[in-house]
């Protein structure tokens, strides 16, 4: 019998706040637990989270697409799941028959359980035996990951508890705006706050900015894609006035030389021209990073890290970590804020394209042999690695890529960069499967829906911004015919005649996820869900940090106190320098030296002027709402509150293009257009333009991104991008923003 009351945790941000769901005759109720990440506080995301449970459109029957109605809209079959699986194998197998192994391919999240994420990369590569998965992540943390590895030689978002925090005097906080993405998290940096040392780089006058004000700290506005070289500036005055902790860098680093040289360029004066930050508070922000070194912390957010540069600009922000001496002592150091739910755990076990369980390289022989001998299968089998979400995205259906393609836990019409070029991707896709909770955008696409679980319907574990494996637990079975993606792989296995094991139960996967990841840099190999479920009540207060190993059962909450990740157990420094306002990035063969170009005038832009100016376009979260909105718009408050995109714009910008508060505006970059409701705002640049990324249609802000990415982590450009804006010729007309309820409309019998 299913319990009547859970503890587990929010469905939403890698914060993953704990919560209690209890179920009573009225429904499901929801209270926050106390935690030392939450400390039982919620978002409003987080305090609505159950009303996703009784949603009136929640997807509860296989559906198959036969054709089309008169309005444009899908029409939809409903099948038995033997029926569903049969179909999606036949043409699975039908494609690879004629396209190669290659011809099918996955595409996951990380809101995934660990559980399904392993289990995904690990059906991928020896059901399918295809080399093309990856996962959304990839839009996410990928550049920090890469930074990481590179410098550090591991990959932790932060390798510290997040109570650390609360206990220092100075943060420097690089693109991040978790006031708005992560509240709870706030209550962490109350002492620097109080301490007038939070400083804050952000274009905008952010919520998070806002802090700083009133002797809280310093805000620093540099130019969108310009943190590299403000990062350099600093880093500049710091060596400058020899301020380095050069005990710790002979001590604890190689590469310090080349890059003490490398910021010679960068003195104040020259990166105020490049940044747009004034040289005096450049200054500032060094006085206030050097004051106190054993309460002193760097960290990174999406702000830093996605642009073609990204992992340049991490690198940056970990260099200047080590020039202090902050990295692997007690009450310092460098971190990065994860975004998604899972962002740890899903990339840490098999869903990247370049990895397999325990965050081991696919190219490593030893690597290979290990996981291959857990799963009991040859080496050989398992192909070799895949490429990078943007590029396996934007090749649907191209001779170059998959024919077939089965999206899990992601909304990639809304999500992904270059939105219209991955739409008509999915139209030339000879068969596309979506699993999801509801009917995405996304899955209106699919020749094949797949109703899966939501949070509180399932067991597993998730891995929070800090490492720290949580459990996930189950309060009610799912609804109708709904199915686990555990069951579905395993069926799907069988039918595919595929060796090893495929479980069924969130334990007995993640027991074999332990073993598969023994040894590797994330280690989970002394936990299980038994323990875990014995620290109910304090299992966020005891470490259960990765790694996790039999000879260090209690995890390991700080990372680097004694050696980095690298076999000298050195972080190895390394020297960066802006590229040039071209953005000229190798996106591997056939792509080589592309340029973005300047964008278009938007079209259908008369509006009261005539006018229309470049802007550089920003994007970013709301408070209301989580990733491409498929569940927060299905939330009458939420949806309520942000019914739909707003494009930020100063009113001096506004008013030289006859744009008033609540006009509709016109966006065009060189890839595609958009267009977004008015919205004046004093807190943002005047070359500036600030757009949410959570609605659908036409005010899906990446339409505008192009597909161009960094070339080690292969993040797109989404914070840093031309475009031009003008006013609408006409009024605008309601947004397609608000998530239709009805069930999905069934062909007649």
């Amino acid at each position: 019998m299913a319990p009547s009351r859970v503890a587990t945790h929010c469905p939403y941000c890698a914060l993953q706040c704990a919560i209690t769901l209890t179920r009573t005759p009225d429904g499901v109720q929801l209270a926050p637990r106390d935690s030392p990440t939450n400390r039982g506080g919620l978002c409003r995301k987080g305090w609505t989270a159950a009303e996703l449970l009784s949603a009136g459109d929640r997807l509860t029957r296989p559906l198959r697409r036969v054709g089309t109605g008169d309005d444009g809209e899908p029409r939809w079959e409903p099948l038995s799941w033997d029926d569903a699986l049969d179909l999606m194998v036949n043409q699975f197998r039908h494609i690879q028959q004629r396209h190669g192994r290659d011809g099918v391919g996955i595409f996951g999240g990380a809101s995934l359980t660990t559980e399904r994420a392993y289990q995904l990369g690990k059906f991928a590569r020896i059901a399918l035996r295809t080399s093309r998965i990856d996962y959304n992540g990839r839009f996410c943390m990928s550049s920090a990951a890469a930074a990481a590895n590179a410098v550090l030689g591991l990959d932790r978002g932060m390798p510290f508890p997040l109570t650390d925090l609360d206990q220092a005097r100075t943060v420097l906080l690089v693109g991040s705006n978790p006031a708005q993405t992560m509240p709870p998290f706030i209550q962490h940096l109350a002492t620097a706050r109080a301490a007038g040392g939070l400083i804050v780089i952000d274009p905008r006058r952010s919520v998070t900015a806002a802090l700083t004000e009133s002797g809280g700290g310093l805000h620093l506005a540099p130019r969108p894609g310009t943190d590299l070289a403000l990062l350099l500036g600093i880093t500049h005055v710091i060596v400058r006035d020899g301020l380095t902790d050069q005990e710790y860098l002979a001590e604890r680093t190689t590469g310090s030389a080349s890059v003490l040289a490398s910021v010679a360029q960068w003195w104040p004066e020259r990166v105020e021209s490049v940044t747009g930050v004034a040289a005096n508070q450049i200054e500032q922000a060094a006085r206030l990073l050097t004051r106190d070194r054993a309460g002193t912390y760097v960290l990174t957010g999406r702000g830093a890290e996605q642009h073609v540069d990204g992992v340049d600009t991490v690198i940056a922000a970990i260099d200047l970590a080590l020039l202090l001496g902050l990295p692997g002592r007690v009450r310092s150091g460098w971190g990065t804020l994860t975004g998604q739910g899972n962002g740890q755990g899903a990339r840490e076990h098999g869903q990247k394209a370049d990895q397999l369980p325990g965050y081991r390289m696919i190219t490593d022989p030893a690597a290979r042999k290990h996981v291959a001998g857990v799963w009991g299968v040859d080496p050989q089998v398992i192909p070799g690695p895949g490429i990078p979400a943007a590029r396996l995205l934007t090749t649907l259906g191209t001779p170059d890529g998959v024919q077939g393609l089965w999206i899990n836990g992601s909304n990639v019409v809304i999500s992904a960069p270059d939105v219209e070029e991955v739409t008509r991707g999915l139209k030339r896709l000879e068969f596309l499967v979506v699993s999801d909770f509801f009917l995405s955008e996304t899955a209106r696409h699919a020749d094949l829906v797949l109703p899966v679980a939501q949070w509180a319907e399932e067991e597993g574990t998730m891995t929070n911004l800090e490492g720290r494996v949580l459990r996930r637990r189950r309060l009610d079975p799912p609804p109708g015919e709904v199915r686990d993606e555990l069951w579905i792989m395993a069926e799907l296995a069988k039918r595919l005649g595929a060796p090893g094991t495929f479980s069924t139960q969130a334990a007995e996967v993640f027991e074999e996820l332990t073993r598969a990841s023994a040894g590797g840099k994330a280690d989970y190999s002394g936990l299980t869900h038994a323990e875990l479920d014995e620290l109910e009540g304090a299992e966020e207060t005891n470490a259960r940090q990765w790694p996790v190993t039999p000879v260090s059962p209690r995890g390991t909450p700080r990372m680097f106190l004694e050696r980095f990740g690298h076999p000298d157990g050195l972080a190895h420094m390394i020297s960066v320098q802006p590229r040039s306002a071209a953005r000229r990035i190798n996106l591997g063969p056939g792509h080589d030296r592309v340029v973005v170009p300047a964008p278009p005038p938007p079209p259908g832009a008369t509006g009261a002027t005539g006018a229309d100016v470049e802007l550089t376009l920003t994007t970013g979260r709301l408070l209301e709402h989580y990733q491409s909105g498929t569940q927060t718009r299905r939330v009458a408050s939420l949806n309520a509150a942000a019914p739909e995109a707003r494009a930020h714009i100063h009113p001096v910008v506004a008013a030289s293009i006859g744009a008033h508060d609540g006009a509709t505006l016109l966006l065009a970059s060189a890839v595609g257009t958009a267009r977004a409701t008015v919205a004046l705002d004093t807190d943002i640049a005047p070359h500036t333009v600030f757009l949410p990324f959570h609605f659908a249609g036409e005010h899906t802000v990446n339409r505008l991104i192009s597909a161009v990415t960094d070339p080690v982590s292969g993040m797109p450009e989404f914070k840093a991008v031309r475009v031009r804006v003008a006013v609408a010729a006409t009024e605008p007309v309601a947004a397609d923003t608000a998530v239709e309820s009805p069930e999905p409309q069934e062909a007649p019998a």
